[in-house]
């Protein structure tokens, strides 16, 4: 089945967001308010998570957003270039430091998190020459829903849609907000917008129904179709995904067994190996699997993308893990 997205040989998929180091709590329990031991620091920040991912299977991946001049920067920026890649348009940021959260499990699996974002060198980058040169070449632009609450990322990401989808690019969308979170009327109708411009949604779970705007997963497939995305893909955790096209096609997989060690990143491996997997021209069948392989596999180690696998490291995990009926 032909993919919705531009081939990987048109340019790489770019991601523009947040760029984080994630600093965990070995312990469990409720928020910071005690000294505790700490891991860390670990590359993190959800449009980071995933790009790198898309990195590792094997496309071609790039990434805007901004670190400090510092060794959390640099973390970051080294992890992004051994996963494969381009951080030309990531900037450094002299003044600020890297964005960072803090974050310590609960006993029923929820988390408490620190962060700080607004007043790091995350939310502060902007259109620049080597952030135009790079949209420019793009061949797909990755837009996830937690962007749109910083305005740095809208600037570039208004600009970018047009740009990509001008030279036959694609544009996929993660919604990544709640369905109770009510938006300002700004930001509402340039998410509704990115979703009506959107060739793939990613949503998970209630996301389905938030994009959509209306109840019921069939209706919100149909009314998805309707405004013009072309292929929507549900993740639905211990229960699998789904893939739906616009032409009635259907494709459901099963999650895979594993002990959970840190959830973190999951949803974001899972996107960025279903995209890179269908720009290099995988079914939604295998795109699927191992984009659920990429998933579970993530959440088997501590720190948000430290399970993020290569294609061979996948296939070595989808033949040795078994999977949910």
């Amino acid at each position: 089945m032909t993919s919705a997205l531009a081939p990987d040989a048109l340019g790489p998929t770019i991601c523009v967001g947040e760029i984080l180091v994630e600093i965990v709590a070995t312990t469990v329990g409720t928020g910071f308010v005690e000294a505790q031991p700490l891991i860390g620091p670990f590359a993190s920040g959800a449009p980071a998570i995933f790009i790198s991912q898309c990195g590792r299977f094997g496309g071609q991946a790039a990434m805007i957003g901004a670190v400090g001049d510092d060794d959390f920067g640099r973390v970051n920026v080294e992890r992004l270039k051994r996963d494969g890649v381009d951080v030309s348009a990531i900037s450094i940021d002299p003044e600020f430091p890297t964005g960072s959260a803090f974050v310590r499990y609960r006993d029923n699996g929820s988390r408490d998190f620190v962060f700080n974002i607004a007043r790091s060198a995350a939310a502060r980058f902007g259109w620049s020459v080597p952030v135009s040169d790079l949209v420019g070449r793009g061949g797909h632009l990755h837009v996830m829903g937690s962007a749109l609450s910083m305005p740095s990322a809208i600037a570039v990401i208004d600009k970018a849609v047009d740009i990509i989808k001008a030279r036959g690019g694609t544009l996929s969308v993660d919604p990544n907000i709640r369905k109770e979170l009510k938006l300002d009327a700004e930001t509402e109708h340039r998410f509704d917008r990115l979703v009506s411009a959107a060739d793939l949604l990613l949503p998970s779970g209630e996301e389905l129904e938030r994009a959509a705007g209306v109840d019921g997963e069939t209706a919100a497939v149909r009314r998805l179709f309707e405004r013009g995305v072309k292929e929507v893909v549900l993740k639905r955790g211990a229960d699998g995904a789904s893939y739906f096209n616009r032409d009635g096609t259907r494709v459901d997989v099963p999650a895979f067994v594993v002990e959970e060690v840190d959830p973190t990143g999951a949803g974001d491996c899972f996107g960025g190996t279903y995209v890179a997997g269908r720009r290099l021209g995988l079914t939604p069948q295998h795109a699927l699997t191992y984009a659920a392989a990429a998933g579970a596999r993530n959440v088997t180690r501590l720190g948000p993308m430290e399970g993020a696998g290569t294609r061979g490291e996948l296939d070595a995990f989808i033949a040795s893990t078994g999977r949910y009926s």
